[in-house]
């Protein structure tokens, strides 16, 4: 019996082992597509900022976000993102004024500064392009994140290609792009199981 349990624990552990494996090389892989396409808006995600500053990670989204706009292949960028705990203004907020000042008219920026999370964020964008009648939109996030994007933009019903940034200080650092891809790849079932 007690032979027998052992068994179905090792079959459970080489399961969990194999689906983890799984998850990370599909993190890994969408986190090397850049599916950039000609849409109708470029979504920016989120990220920290600082007094009304965008940290380092945000400011190389919103970059990658401008290059992408200045190919023309949107007309109009979402910048999404809450107010973080201590914070005055939202993420989105600051996005918007980062984008401003870099040459994009304000009328070409809109602002969904409901979500605090991932979840959240794709949610007001699918609200958004549903009542503004946009088909297709452009995510734009680092690399780690594209496979949960795409996953999350599909339960959302949002129609969405994903275009990675090339500059993020975590894809300087191959030790800490490495963490973030584990760790998202624990974040995959946990979408795939909302998706059922």
């Amino acid at each position: 019996m007690k032979f027998v349990s052992r068994r179905i624990l090792l079959a459970l552990l080489a399961g969990v082992a194999l689906a983890y494996l799984a998850c990370f090389v599909g993190v890994l892989l969408a986190s090397r597509q850049d599916q950039r396409h000609p849409a109708g808006a470029i979504v920016v995600l989120g990220a920290a900022q600082y007094n009304g500053k965008p940290s380092p990670v945000l400011r190389a989204r919103l970059d990658h976000a401008l290059s992408l706009y200045r190919e023309d292949l949107a007309h109009t960028i979402v910048v999404t993102g809450g107010i973080g705990d201590g914070d005055r203004v939202s993420e989105a907020t600051v996005g918007r004024q980062y984008l401003v000042a870099h040459g994009v008219p304000d009328s070409a920026v809109v602002v969904r500064s409901e979500g605090r999370s991932t979840q959240a964020s794709i949610r007001s964008v699918a609200q958004w392009a549903e009542e503004h009648q946009v088909g297709r939109v452009l995510l734009v996030s680092d690399p780690f994140h594209m496979l949960r994007l795409r996953l999350e933009a599909g339960r959302a019903g949002l129609r969405a290609w994903t275009s990675p940034t090339t500059t993020s200080p975590i894809s300087a650092s191959r030790r800490e792009e490495a963490l973030f891809l584990a760790a998202e790849a624990w974040k995959i079932p946990v979408v795939l199981l909302r998706l059922w």
